[in-house]
This record gives C-alpha cells, sequence and structure tokens, in this order.
C-alpha cells in the first residue's frame, strides 16, 4: 500500500509557475460562462509566473496544498479588505486543479486558511464569491460561512453581484 502525502504549506519560488497554472486551469473552469470571455482571457494572461513572483512576496500570505509534491491548489489570506464588515482576516483566493475538485482538497485547504487567520490574532473571517457561481456558493455554505453581504465586481464593464460569507 502506498501512502499519499498531502500537506499544506507556505509558498517557495520554486511553487511560482505550478501556482500560475492552477490559477489558469482553476479560472477558465470556474468562470467560462459566467465572466465575459475577453475579460476572463485578460485577467488569467495578467495572471503570469512574473505576475505570481511579485504576489509571493507581497504582503498577503499565500499556501499551496502540495500532493504528493505537485501544488494541487493555492489560497491567498490576509486582512480584511472590506472594513465596514467586522471581520478581521479575509480568505482573498482559494482555487484548486480541476481534478481535485469535489474530493475534499478544498475543505483540507480552506481549514488550513482559517486556522492560520485564527493564528494571526483575527477574529472573524470573510470570504467573497460570485453570486452565480453554483460550486463556490455550495462550498461556503457547506462550510458553514453565513451569506451576510452584497457587492458588486465589475468585468468587462458588466456588473456581476458578489456575495460575502463569513466566519466567527
Amino acid at each position: 500500500m502506498k501512502t499519499l502525502s498531502i500537506e499544506v504549506r507556505p509558498t517557495t519560488a520554486q511553487d511560482v509557475p505550478d501556482i500560475a497554472e492552477v490559477h489558469r486551469q482553476s479560472w477558465l473552469q470556474a468562470y467560462t460562462g459566467l465572466i465575459p470571455h475577453r475579460a476572463l482571457l485578460q485577467m488569467v494572461e495578467r495572471r503570469s509566473e512574473a505576475w505570481w513572483r511579485r504576489a509571493v512576496g507581497g504582503p498577503s500570505t499565500l499556501l499551496v496544498l502540495d500532493v504528493a509534491g505537485m501544488v494541487a491548489g493555492y489560497t491567498t489570506v490576509g486582512l480584511s479588505r472590506a472594513r465596514s464588515l467586522p471581520h478581521e482576516g479575509e480568505i482573498y483566493e482559494l482555487y484548486l486543479r480541476p481534478e481535485y475538485q469535489g474530493i475534499g482538497m478544498g475543505r483540507i485547504l480552506f481549514g488550513e486558511a482559517r486556522l492560520l487567520l485564527k493564528s494571526l490574532g483575527c477574529h472573524g473571517i470573510l470570504a467573497w464569491c460570485l453570486e452565480d457561481s453554483d460550486h463556490a456558493n455550495r462550498f461556503f455554505r457547506r462550510s458553514g460561512g453565513q451569506d451576510i453581504a452584497e457587492g458588486v465586481e465589475d468585468f468587462d464593464g458588466q456588473p456581476f453581484k458578489k456575495i460575502g460569507f463569513a466566519w466567527s
């Protein structure tokens, strides 16, 4: 019997190409048909390896989900950007390669992101998703998130409603 190693760990510079690829695959899978095609392609192209190299050294914390030596997903966390809400921490992004979705890997990565924010002294956590993203909505609801806020995100001049989920 083989043992499969699953680890959530801080991002290293060597992870940058893999994170860029996870981003590309997951965004195309998650947002094709939701976000206008041209805007989606521009967003994916903008997040090149060079962009991720800068992000690794930026103010938010990046964690990767490492499955048997492969970066299967990533999350970025930091202080909440929604100053009007009482939640201090925010999960900015959480994405997995499509083949790792639906098998519990997202719950592992999400749990570690929440633990990290709590260990940093953040009281309450916030995460946003597009209202029309059924997959993300289900994930956050099943993870115990409470739908507490609404916002708008603009893609190619079109407004899209987003939902803020919170955990105490």
